[in-house]
């Protein structure tokens, strides 16, 4: 919210900048002059700042993958998610938008071999009831 609060400030001074140049849409991002941002500026921006930043390729849609997965890493509940990215299916939530990421699978792996070393028959229970 802060972040959301700094820019409605700076957005107040470009507004009083253009003064009765001003369009007001009520959009939060907009130009210097109110109007909407062409539907292509982010793209093109976000892929102007990668090259500067000379990171591999990646699409600006990809950081929705990217705030899925790493929500998921965090334990967060998958309806959690669902709602988070607006989508009207927790199939296409979980299919699409979230990879399990190696140090997950790794935790899962190691909380699996916990639970089976607990089962009747495992091969550490034996060991430590025929000692």
């Amino acid at each position: 919210m802060r972040l959301l609060r700094r820019h409605e400030h700076g957005q107040d001074a470009e507004r009083n900048l253009a003064a009765e140049r001003w369009h007001e849409t009520g959009y939060v991002f907009t130009r210097a002059n109110g109007l909407p941002l062409r539907p292509d500026y982010l793209t093109h921006r976000f892929a102007t700042l990668v090259a500067g930043a000379e990171l591999p390729p990646i699409r600006l849609h990809d950081l929705r993958h990217g705030a899925a997965t790493l929500a998921l890493a965090a334990h967060t509940d998958i309806k959690v998610i669902q709602a988070m990215l607006g989508h009207s299916s927790i199939v296409l939530t979980c299919d699409t938008y979230t990879s399990v990421l190696p140090d997950i699978a790794f935790e899962a792996a190691e909380k699996t071999a916990r639970r089976c070393s607990m089962l009747p028959g495992s091969c550490r229970n034996d060991r430590m009831t025929h000692v």
